[in-house]
């Protein structure tokens, strides 16, 4: 299932490294370039292994759960009847031997401080997790905006070379006229402005499309420039009419915020660790092993060649200077910190889907109004090309005409690229991005 999966990707993949070497553009759908980007983004591969590790320290909470078996092996040389005075070992009796065993330490209770931290640790874990999927929501955010920005520059471009033809045809229409005494110099002059005026949108747009391609790049996840022919992408539906239900919707998917209310929860598990350490730990202990060498020429009595033992050890922390209170204390205002903190996440996220959603319903808004624009300038500048043309007005009545068509064209090209990407940011904000 998971070969068959990765088999776009594998296509895409192939058809860019064709691509490269014969120059042609590869065809590039929305769906396909967010797919890229979380395969190879930086930022995504980082999480995942944030993930991994996070994971590891479950492992490591866990290991208390288990015995410590350690393998021992000792040989000593020393002077007869001698006694330590100073110092600690397990014994102060000093006799030549070589000897070798196993110890056995296993953890009975400590008063439930290893559940506890176990359980910081698997909330941590999700937190991470949830962690990885905001990162992919803000890759994803990142290809949306970089891939419209594209479509929207070349779109800038196609509409510039139709203006430049469109007045290079009334230059040489003037210029016709003028050689042929009917129109001014200076009609040729406005005319000729008016086409470099066009030329210098072109400049520009074209600068557009190098660096929002670069851009897209970027949020691929890739170092290398590719050629791509990107696809139209249908237009979104209108946004939804009741606000707060977005705002709740929001605050129950957004990613970021779970992870932060898994995180406050592991702050309280922590807590509550740190007030068991105050509590007793009882922990076994067994030793067993075998001393193959034992000079008994030095010891007042024979000692036999294997032992083996076993003990509980009760501990009860009594005074350490304030050491575990302070922990305990540290541990609640850090818990209570993230309260604030999921608290203020939460307050910024509503105040983003409000503005999201007010900005999707103005960019919608737009569509209509600049559609409208496009139909009255290309009206108006029917009309304007007709009366310059039987000589009811001037050169300049038809430039500002070619000029108010161009700025619609551009108005209706930003309000369609710019609710796409505005949509985007909406199912962004209410944690729908996918």
């Amino acid at each position: 299932m998971r070969i068959a999966t990765n088999l776009p990707l594998i296509a895409l993949a192939c058809a860019c490294l064709a691509a490269a070497q014969t120059g042609a553009p590869v065809l590039l759908t929305l769906q396909d370039a967010e797919a890229l980007a979380l395969k190879n983004h930086p930022q995504v591969q980082a999480a995942q292994h944030a993930v991994a590790a996070q994971g590891q320290r479950v492992v490591e909470s866990r290991a208390a759960y288990y015995p410590d078996i350690y393998g021992l092996a000792t040989g000593s040389e020393a002077n007869r009847d001698g006694r330590i005075g100073a110092g600690y070992l397990s014994t102060s009796s000093l006799f030549n031997r070589f000897g070798d065993g196993i110890q056995i330490d296993q953890l009975i209770t400590d008063s439930g401080r290893t559940p506890n931290l176990v359980a910081q640790s698997r909330l941590l874990r999700n937190a991470a997790d949830q962690t990885l999927q905001a990162t992919r929501y803000d890759v994803l955010m990142a290809v949306n905006r970089a891939y419209f920005g594209v479509l929207q520059s070349q779109a800038t471009v196609k509409v510039a070379q139709e203006t430049i033809a469109a007045r290079q045809l009334l230059v040489d229409q003037v210029t016709a006229l003028a050689n042929n005494k009917l129109r001014s110099e200076l009609d040729v002059s406005f005319a000729d402005v008016s086409r470099s005026e066009a030329q210098l949108l072109l400049i520009r747009a074209q600068d557009a499309v190098q660096r929002t391609f670069a851009e897209l790049t970027r949020t691929l996840g890739s170092q290398q420039n590719a050629a791509y022919r990107l696809s139209e992408e249908p237009l979104p539906p209108s946004p939804a009419t009741n606000v707060e239900d977005l705002v709740a919707q929001a605050l129950q998917n957004r990613p970021e915020l779970a992870g932060l209310r898994l995180s406050r929860d592991a702050a309280y598990r922590l807590e509550q660790a740190e007030r068991d350490l105050s509590r007793p730990t009882v922990s076994f202990v067994a030793v067993a092993g075998y001393m193959p060498y034992i000079d008994q020429i030095t010891l007042p009595r024979a000692i036999p060649g294997e032992y083996e033992g076993a003990a509980v050890n009760v501990s009860v922390p009594i005074f350490n200077g304030h050491l575990f209170s302070a922990r305990r204390e540290e541990a609640h205002e850090r818990a209570l910190e993230s309260d604030q903190r999921v608290r203020d996440l939460e307050d910024s996220i509503a105040r983003d889907v409000r503005a999201a959603w007010a900005s999707s319903v103005t960019a919608y808004q737009e569509l209509d109004v600049t559609a409208q624009m496009v139909r009255e300038a290309s009206l108006g500048m029917s009309l304007a090309q007709g009366r310059y043309d039987i000589g009811l007005s001037s050169i300049v009545e038809l430039t500002q005409a070619q000029l108010n068509l161009t700025s619609a064209e551009i108005e209706n090209l930003s309000a369609k690229y710019g609710y796409q990407a505005q949509y985007a940011e909406l199912q962004y904000a209410i944690g729908a991005l996918r």
